[in-house]
This record gives structure tokens, sequence and C-alpha cells, in this order.
């Protein structure tokens, strides 16, 4: 898909611009973040699929050699151990397209990003109470 010449409005749009052995991994990562954070807003930010629930939770994007993971940096530092196969940066993992998705791993970092952005709102929630009670 030349992401320079369209500009998708929805992730079934987005998906449905890349070749279907890609078009595959990109549903199963759909699929897994949706059971992982079922009340996520789906939408697409940055031309890419986004996932927001109390904030950014994580987006992804298909390549011709693999998918692009971002489940933010925070996550990233979290799971270091668990992907060191893979080529990752401070805020991405690629997982080659050649390889099989690490679905258990996919899933663990959604739900860990929605539990984080969670204790986020809880923890603004509590400092907001009590500025409010000074």
């Amino acid at each position: 898909m030349n992401k320079s010449e369209s500009k998708c409005q929805s992730v079934d749009e987005y998906i449905s611009g890349f070749p279907k052995n890609i078009q595959d991994k990109l549903k199963s990562i759909r699929m897994i973040i949706k059971k992982a954070a079922p009340e996520a807003l789906e939408t697409i930010s940055y031309q890419m699929p986004a996932y927001k629930l109390n904030g950014i939770l994580l987006y992804f994007a298909g390549y011709k050699s693999h998918i692009g993971f971002y489940p933010l940096a925070s996550a990233i530092k979290a799971f270091k151990s668990k992907i060191e196969n893979y080529s990752y940066s401070k805020g991405a993992i690629q997982f080659p397209i050649n390889e099989k998705l690490p679905k258990d791993l996919i899933e663990e970092i959604a739900k860990y990003r929605v539990t984080e952005n969670s204790k986020k709102v809880r923890k603004n929630r509590k400092t907001k109470s009590s500025e409010r009670k000074k």
C-alpha cells in the first residue's frame, strides 16, 4: 500500500490495501486487540490503525516485510525480555511477515496498556479530588 497516495478513513479500508498474506496478519492483530481491549475506540491516526481508551493504547501498521506494532515506550520497557528476538526501538516492535505472529505476546501487551492507562486515570482522579479538598 502506498500510504502517501491514500488516506484511509477506516481500519477495514486500511487493511484492504495490503496483499492477502499481510491482510491476514493485520486482521489477526486487530482481533487480538479488540478482545484485549473491547471498550477501546478504533480509529485511524497517523495513517495507521490506532486504539484509544483513557488515552492512546497502541497502533499497528503493515509493511512489505514486517508488521509494526506500536505499544508506546512504557510497554517496550516492560516487555523488553520478551521482545528481544524481534527488531524493536523505543516505541515499536517489528514482527516479520514470514514468521508466525506472537499472538499471546500481542494480547499480553495490549492488556498491559489497558491496565496502564486505567491506572493513570485513577491516579489523575485522586490528584484532582485531593486538590479540590484543599
